[in-house]
């Protein structure tokens, strides 16, 4: 269970910084009622990425695991590796084309629309192309937890991935007067910034969770080896 939460955590933090839900959090930060329609829109996507992560676990996924035999440790440590080369080779993509990404303008949407619906067709949108969410869905269900607990799993991850929303939340409830002076100079450094920070969130949790697979795969052998990766593997996963 710890594993997975390490998992889920690292996953959900560097897939946070996602410029398609937080640039709009962001201009509706600096309008009429912004604590309001910041949480209204927050609310909206915690629920349809948590919802839509349910349907898939909960459905699908019991369905596959049915059909296909329970992955064993070996298994599961291989995928794990696999997962964190893949966000390293994201972290690469976003890096090599920093300079093109970040002169890419803010992702549009209708001002006049209901924070609600916002967040909620924004998150809808994104949902078929959530990788990561994906990836941890898949660690979720091969796991063979109860339902109980995967539903814990997945609220976990879907905190974290709103984390940035709720940090703007936070600026604008406890800030005062400078809340919008402090959002408009995030705003603005998010849009410069915003590939090498996802490029470098990606490659500590790509980092972090190929040292899962890793020293699974590590421990389970003999002799120094063996030892080596078992004493490194309760450092970082007591």
């Amino acid at each position: 269970m710890l594993r997975l939460i390490g998992l889920v955590v690292s996953i959900g933090l560097a897939d946070s910084l996602n410029p398609t839900t937080i640039a709009p959090a962001l201009y509706l930060a600096s309008g009429e009622r912004a604590q309001r329609r910041v949480s209204e829109f927050t609310i909206a996507v915690f629920a349809v990425y948590l919802v839509g992560g349910l349907a898939i676990a909960l459905g699908p996924g019991q369905l596959v695991l049915s059909l296909v035999p329970h992955p064993g440790r070996l298994a599961r440590s291989i995928l794990e590796v696999v997962a964190g080369v893949a966000m390293l080779a994201a972290a690469a993509l976003l890096w090599r084309h920093r300079a093109h990404l970040s002169d890419r303008d803010p992702p549009n949407f209708q001002e006049g629309k209901s924070s609600l619906v916002l967040g909620a067709t924004i998150t809808a949108v994104e949902l078929p192309t959530a990788f990561p969410y994906f990836a941890v869905i898949a660690a979720i269900v091969g796991s063979g937890l109860d339902p109980v607990r995967q539903t814990v799993l997945l609220v976990l991850f879907n905190l974290c991935f709103v984390a940035p929303l709720l940090g703007i939340i936070g600026t604008l409830t406890f800030a005062g007067d400078q809340a919008e002076r402090l959002l408009t100079a995030g705003r603005e450094f998010l849009q410069r910034h915003w590939p090498v920070l996802l490029a470098g969130l990606a490659l500590v949790a790509g980092v972090f969770v190929i040292l899962l697979g890793a020293t699974a795969l590590g421990s389970r052998g003999h002799g120094r080896v063996g030892r080596f990766f078992r004493h490194f593997r309760r450092i970082i996963h007591p």
